[in-house]
């Protein structure tokens, strides 16, 4: 297979706005983890260190999407560096490691969207135990009202 110095450069644009995307991902976590942290000191909640913990391991997996997706654009910059100096089976080779760790990015994405997931059920979770205990209460109160009138 022959690459020429247009094939790695036709993944910059993909992935410029994966790592755009990423970036996105990592900001929102940082304000759900802001955010977080200051309605667990108010409550102390077991619901919000749950997510505490599901933040922490959903911020680790992003650090790890973003080196390895910039590990796949360097890769991209040094087979074109490669392929210019004359140097193509060396750039086949880093250009297949840079195809590689993109789907290693994009695996951990998936992997993250996953988490992600657990971390809307412990929300909706929180929100039916709510949900329950109101309508205890309201019924505790009704008894107590017949039982008084």
């Amino acid at each position: 297979m022959d690459i020429t110095l247009t094939t790695p450069a036709l993944l910059f644009p993909a992935l410029s706005l994966l790592l755009l995307a990423y970036t996105n991902r990592f900001m929102a976590l940082a304000n759900r983890v802001r955010a977080l942290k200051s309605q667990y000191q108010e409550s102390h909640r077991e619901p919000h260190m749950r997510q505490i913990q599901n933040l922490r391991r959903r911020l680790l997996i992003v650090r790890n999407m973003q080196a390895v997706g910039i590990a796949s654009m360097f890769g991209c910059v040094l087979c074109m560096f490669l392929l210019y100096a004359g140097l193509a089976a060396a750039a086949q080779l880093v250009f297949g490691a840079s195809l590689l760790a993109l789907l290693v990015s994009l695996g951990m994405s998936l992997w993250e969207i996953q988490i992600s997931v657990d971390a809307l059920n412990i929300e909706l979770d929180d929100l039916q135990e709510d949900e329950q205990q109101r309508r205890q209460t309201r019924a505790a109160e009704n008894t107590d009202a017949a039982a008084e009138g």
